[in-house]
């Protein structure tokens, strides 16, 4: 994950990618996903600039890109650590401990839910379905998931990020 820049532009190269992207699309509307995680990637999360931003230069209205970007939990609505973990908690995880591995991790990094370390190391964030019932209970960190976890596991992988 990159870290939040002042500036809010994409370089040359970039928005030459951005064309391309919109070019897989009949409309320029089907390029919003993209495009926002593109702006995550080199702004760290969407802000309401970054969102602005992306609605000029997609020439999308403003209560769109804000209506996909609040809706999608991929999205950082607000600045995320280097490592953006992410716990289900919907029913199979639930049912397999994913609360208890919530609470854990709250614990373990020392900062409510929704929250981020004082250096800006992590983030914790509860998320509803990530896909993965027959592995559950699960959890990621940033772009890795970690299916079939335990305290345990999740103690070890956060400790080798330290």
């Amino acid at each position: 994950m990159m870290l939040e820049t002042n500036e809010i532009v994409f370089n040359e190269e970039e928005l030459r990618e951005i064309e391309k992207i919109k070019s897989k699309y009949p409309q320029t509307q089907a390029a919003l996903m993209p495009v926002l995680w593109k702006a995550q990637e080199k702004f760290g999360w969407i802000s309401e600039d970054v969102m602005q931003y992306i609605a000029e230069l997609l020439q999308l209205p403003m209560a769109h890109v804000q209506g996909v970007a609040s809706f999608y939990t991929m999205y950082h609505k607000k600045p995320a650590g280097r490592y953006h973990v992410q716990v289900c908690t919907n029913v199979s995880c639930l049912i397999n401990g994913g609360d208890n591995l919530l609470n854990h991790a709250c614990e373990k990094l020392g900062i409510p839910e929704g929250d981020v370390t004082s250096d800006g190391k992590f983030s914790l964030e509860e998320v509803e379905c990530m896909g993965a019932c027959g592995g559950a209970p699960m959890f990621a960190v940033n772009e890795d998931f970690y299916e079939s976890s335990d305290i345990c596991k999740f103690g070890n992988i956060i400790d080798s990020l330290q």
